[in-house]
């Protein structure tokens, strides 16, 4: 298989449960929700998105023949310490690509994998830690995982209707914008109000990372 990956960087993870920890993240190119293009957005299901996952061009990005080529790239662009290397399967949507042999060639070079997903489609086996952001309008196939990281609000996608499903974390995430400042507000208040529910902060935005 062919990989069409966005970009491939070094960073620290920005938010959810694992803020602060040091990975690499791999941005797969494409996504069933939205074009990306912004001529598409206002028709799309995923209308706020604020990632460029469009073509292979970024930092890192390109064409991957197979999995042990994406493997050894994203290897050599871990800058964390020898032990526990962490790798961040993100898009776009990375279940349109990712698969066994590609979590096996991550394997192979030492990673925990983490995986940053619609929901839309199932979440191959072998993942380590899976994350789930549901987007109203749009089937949720995985109920279950780690970590179900809510963007609030969304019209059509109350928290309390996630609350059933298998995760063992529970995240609410201002909608960033315009209106970020007010959407901060609403979510402290409603994880205070609802304590099953953790605020998740973009902490990179605040640091000026990727």
């Amino acid at each position: 298989m062919t990989y069409h990956v966005k970009e491939i960087y070094s960073t620290v993870q920005g938010e959810g449960f694992h803020t602060g920890r040091s990975a690499v993240f791999l941005r797969f190119a494409g996504c069933n929700l939205w074009s990306g293009q912004e001529v598409d957005r206002a028709r799309a299901v995923c209308r706020f998105c604020d990632t460029d996952f469009v073509g292979i061009d970024g930092p890192g990005g390109g064409r991957f023949a197979g999995p042990a080529e994406l493997a050894a790239a994203v290897r050599r662009h871990w800058q964390g310490g020898p032990e526990d290397p962490f790798v961040v399967l993100t898009g776009g949507e990375p279940t349109l690509q990712v698969d066994a042999p590609l979590i096996d060639a991550l394997h192979e070079q030492g990673f925990t994998i983490a995986i940053e997903t619609n929901g839309t489609l199932s979440t191959p086996l072998g993942i380590d830690w899976i994350c789930v952001s549901p987007k109203a309008g749009a089937p949720l196939v995985q109920r279950c995982g780690d970590e179900l990281k809510l963007v609030f609000p969304q019209e059509g996608a109350d928290p309390a209707e996630f609350e059933a499903f298998d995760f063992t974390h529970f995240f609410l995430q201002p909608m960033d914008g315009p209106q970020v400042e007010r959407h901060t507000r609403d979510t402290l208040a409603y994880c205070r109000a609802h304590p099953r529910w953790l605020p998740s902060i973009q902490l990179h935005k605040y640091l000026g990372i990727p």
